[in-house]
């Protein structure tokens, strides 16, 4: 009888640990889902300069920054992303801070 008490309390444990895996998947999902939403910021093309490598636009908050809606110019970490892109272009894109020179690594029409 004991030994099929310590089975039951086996068990148990190990349900409460896999419920508690569950939950801690679906915090992780959530939490994804919440950065997909907010991690690009978006705005207007006003001028592309590509054998600089940097593009001026028109943005809104870029919340990854904790930067306010301003016209700017930032680079591009790849020449190559402002093929298709030209002034009055809407945009979305996520910019980094790389010791203070903001460095747009994806750039979305």
């Amino acid at each position: 009888m004991k030994y099929l008490k310590n089975i039951v309390l086996v068990m148990v444990a190990a349900g409460s640990v896999l419920v508690s895996r569950i939950g801690d998947a679906q915090t992780t999902q959530q939490a994804d889902i919440v950065k997909t939403e907010t991690k690009y910021a978006e705005g207007e093309v006003k001028r592309v300069d590509s054998s600089l490598g940097k593009i001026t636009i028109k943005h809104g908050a870029i919340k990854n920054l904790d930067m306010p809606p301003m016209t700017m110019v930032f680079t591009v970490k790849e020449k190559s992303m402002l093929k298709d892109v030209s002034p009055g272009d809407q945009v979305r894109f996520l910019v980094i801070s790389d010791n203070g020179k903001m460095v747009i690594t994806e750039l979305l029409k």
